[in-house]
């Protein structure tokens, strides 16, 4: 289960990582923060920058073309 949601369907890069960035800020640490999106780069782009971020990726899985990723602040 998700502390914070973001739906970034149909958006392209930037806006996701924009986006998650903005959502790690608010999260308390240990926080859950889940993207959902359907931008075939960016579900590439945030798994790298997380650890850049000083977060850590739990998750990652894919359905009919939309992706879910998983953070912990």
């Amino acid at each position: 289960m998700a502390d914070l949601k973001i739906d970034v369907t149909g958006e392209t890069c930037p806006v996701p990582l924009v986006e998650l960035r903005k959502a790690l800020k608010k999260a308390s640490p240990g926080e859950i923060v889940e993207v959902v999106g359907t931008h075939p780069a960016s579900k590439k782009e945030i798994p790298m920058a997380v650890e850049a971020l000083g977060s850590e990726l739990v998750d990652v899985n894919e359905k009919d073309g939309v992706w879910k990723i998983k953070i912990r602040k």
